[in-house]
């Protein structure tokens, strides 16, 4: 159960902030009981902590919950979102983490319709962090830094793979290991536990190489995979990929295999699938429009490749969903 007070900030708590009360209880109210606080009060504390489970039928308007004069950590377990500061924009894939600050309401963000989202965040108010966080700490992440030196009115991070320490932690923090009288400590100490985590940037003496090769590369494999998702139906070619995000084509292959699992073209291909199969659950578009929509010319093709990846043919999938599933139970119990 929440160990903290439902109450969420007054807009009048961060200097410069309208002093309209800001209540994130209304961004999520298409969720249901698929948001829920588990610790803490941004208002009263400055720190809170999130869960969330939940499906978006369509895109659901992730920024209308950030608080103003804060900071959001999100662990992604599952669902895509995304997060812009002006032209930096935070994918988050499943499995990744990342963060995302704003003085005043100016970020946009969005969560992908058509999946579930699974997600925890750790939000803290920007007088929070200035008390546990000296401004010029060295090591601290260049963006955080320009919000809170003033230099940014906003800053997203670029997106971190979720690590085994924390997939763990993920799992306590909804069952805290100590008596309720404990939680209120236990928690608040996990999220400078996060905060220390995902808000600091090794500096070269402290990061040996190995381990900076290592960041590096899931770094270059995620932003492959976001360029790949944004360019469905005209893919960038892979040198063009490699330029923009700065490394040779032939290593950015190497990388992106070891790092996401399985080859670039193959993930494009399971990316445009998966779109395809969105958009007919949605039941907005037919076989062949589905297919153009993803950027394959051939049907043929397309339903080659979605019968592999899906186990039968696209004309037949929407039958396959929960709701179509439930329909025909009783005609095949009556027959």
């Amino acid at each position: 159960m929440p160990s903290g007070s439902n109450r969420d900030v007054g807009a009048h708590a961060v200097p410069g902030v309208s002093p309209t009360l800001f209540s994130e209880a209304r961004a999520w109210r298409a969720v249901g009981t698929g948001w829920r606080r588990l610790h803490g009060s941004f208002r009263d504390l400055g720190c809170s902590i999130e869960w969330h489970d939940f499906e978006a039928r369509r895109d659901l308007d992730w920024a209308s919950s950030f608080h103003p004069g804060g900071l959001e950590i999100c662990l992604n377990l599952a669902g895509r979102g995304r997060v812009q500061a002006g032209p930096r924009h935070l994918e988050l894939e499943a499995g990744t983490a990342g963060f995302y600050v704003q003085k005043q309401p100016c970020l946009r963000g969005v969560r992908q319709g058509g999946e579930r989202h699974q997600f925890i965040t750790v939000e803290l108010s920007l007088p929070f962090l200035e008390r546990h966080i000296p401004t010029n700490e060295k090591g601290l992440h260049p963006a955080l830094s320009q919000v809170l030196t003033g230099r940014a009115e906003a800053a997203v991070s670029e997106p971190t793979g979720l690590s085994g320490e924390h997939q763990l932690l993920i799992g306590s923090l909804q069952r805290p290991p100590v008596q309720s009288a404990a939680q209120r400590i236990w928690y608040q100490a996990k999220a400078l536990e996060v905060a220390a985590a995902l808000l600091y940037q090794a500096t070269g003496e402290a990061e040996m190489f190995c381990q900076r090769q290592q960041r590096l590369n899931r770094q270059r494999a995620l932003q492959a995979a976001a360029l790949l998702k944004e360019n469905l139906v005209e893919p960038l070619s892979l040198e063009e990929i490699g330029r923009r995000i700065g490394c040779s084509h032939f290593y950015l292959s190497r990388i992106f295999s070891q790092e996401m699992g399985c080859g670039i073209a193959q993930f494009l291909r399971d990316l445009r699938l998966e779109r395809a199969a969105e958009l007919l659950r949605a039941g907005r578009h037919n076989v062949t429009e589905a297919a153009m929509e993803v950027g394959y010319s051939s049907l043929s093709h397309f339903s080659q490749a979605f019968r592999e990846r899906f186990g039968c043919c696209p004309g037949l999938y929407p039958m396959r969903t929960p709701v179509q599933q439930s329909v025909l139970k009783p005609i095949s119990r009556s027959k």
